[in-house]
């Protein structure tokens, strides 16, 4: 299936020039039209299924479609599934960075994260694992994106710079942007992703800033649920892209598999509204209300029940939507136990069960049919305790 060429937006007119990066037959930076795209949902494992969403996304217009690798069994479902599609492909390295030169053959682009470098091999210097995914790169003609995640920063960064999260983020991309010029590697781009708008606008501007010739992939990661979702991604965008920050795009949505298009409608929908001007407003008490984050669906996430969940938590906390608290629903190991220790109220899950906590602290793991009548508790209990103390 041929990928559908996206609309001439007339953005890159405005965009700063940075470096052109391929990734497959698209090419980003350097004044070429932003991309688009999204990842697969389904196991990787399963080729008849992630065959199928990968040509979902196509037809739904992905310039590039993400896959998660966790394991042989995956690289093996990687070989079966290339060969049945011509789709630009990005795969996600998750925490076993070694495994690239086992999927570079099959790929247009390997994404790593600087903070799971730290799993493997602890006592082998990051640089040193950098240096072996350039190198796999440049052998088979693969771009590299260094995707910096809030809930998962490199923990050397980690306090460094006190209560400023956004300059973890942007010194480790640096540092890592830094590492691949010096091995002579600039087939790159850069994601700083947070699931607070503000901080994406922050953490990109302060990048670019530094770095003004490295492509930027946008997002804001773990966005949740539509319509809300859409609108804290929008929130981000408008303000960067507008600003000429952007190269590539994805808008990150917790739906079930057969709805992942719509991630790519709403990514084409934002750049073509900002192309014409046409901005939104945001709520002005948009940040002191309730504040639901959940990851999108991926690979990952080891039971599909997750969406659901999401969509009940949105439920049975409506009455709360007046308080400024944030809760975090997240699918899977890699990124549930992180990225839900800055939420007040934290949900992330496992195969037959929710872990529930409350900031970094475990209230403990309840199967998902009892997990919200706890949850309920715990938000009852938050609410009180701040009610209590704004009147003392």
């Amino acid at each position: 299936m041929t990928t559908p060429v996206p609309p001439d937006t007339g953005l890159q007119a405005q965009h700063r020039t940075t470096r052109a990066v391929r990734i497959g037959r698209v090419t980003i930076g350097a004044g070429h039209p932003i991309a688009v795209q999204s990842m697969t949902a389904t196991r990787t494992s399963d080729v008849e299924a992630t065959v199928a969403q990968v040509r979902l996304l196509e037809a739904a217009g992905a310039d590039v479609v993400r896959i998660a690798i966790d394991s042989a069994r995956d690289v093996s479902a990687l070989a079966a599934i290339r060969a049945r599609t011509s789709a630009n492909l990005s795969v996600d390295l998750q925490e076993s960075y070694r495994l690239a030169a086992d999927v570079a053959p099959h790929v247009d682009k390997i994404r790593y994260n600087p903070g799971h470098l730290y799993h493997h091999e602890k006592g082998k210097a990051a640089r040193d694992k950098v240096a072996f995914l350039a190198e796999v790169a440049a052998r088979h003609g693969v771009a590299i994106r260094i995707g910096v995640n809030c809930g998962s920063i490199d923990p050397a960064k980690a306090g460094r710079f006190g209560d400023d999260s956004v300059a973890e983020m942007v010194d480790s991309a640096i540092e890592h942007a830094r590492w691949l010029d010096d091995l002579g590697f600039t087939a790159y781009c850069v994601s700083l992703k947070d699931s607070d708008p503000a901080k994406v606008i922050d953490a990109n501007r302060r990048f670019a800033a530094a770095r003004p010739d490295v492509p930027l992939h946008l997002g804001v990661t773990e966005a949740g649920l539509p319509p809300e979702g859409i609108l804290k991604t929008r929130i981000a965008f408008e303000q960067l892209i507008s600003g000429g920050l952007g190269d590539t795009i994805r808008v990150s949505l917790t739906v079930p598999n057969d709805r992942k298009g719509e991630e790519i409608a709403a990514g084409r929908r934002i750049l073509d509204d900002i192309a014409h001007g046409r901005f939104r407003s945001v709520p002005e008490n948009f940040a002191r209300r309730l504040n639901i984050i959940s990851c999108p669906s991926c690979s990952r996430v080891e039971n599909e029940a997750f969406v659901d969940l999401a969509e009940k938590v949105r439920e049975v906390t409506a009455y709360a939507r007046e308080h400024a608290i944030t809760i975090a629903v997240m699918g899977c190991r890699v990124n549930g136990p992180g990225e839900t220790d800055d939420a007040d109220l934290g949900l992330w899950c496992a195969p037959t069960h929710v872990n529930l906590k409350v900031r970094s602290e475990t209230v403990g793991a309840f199967r998902y049919d009892e997990v919200l009548g706890r949850l309920r508790q715990e938000l009852d209990a938050l609410i009180t305790a701040r009610s209590h103390g704004a009147t003392q």
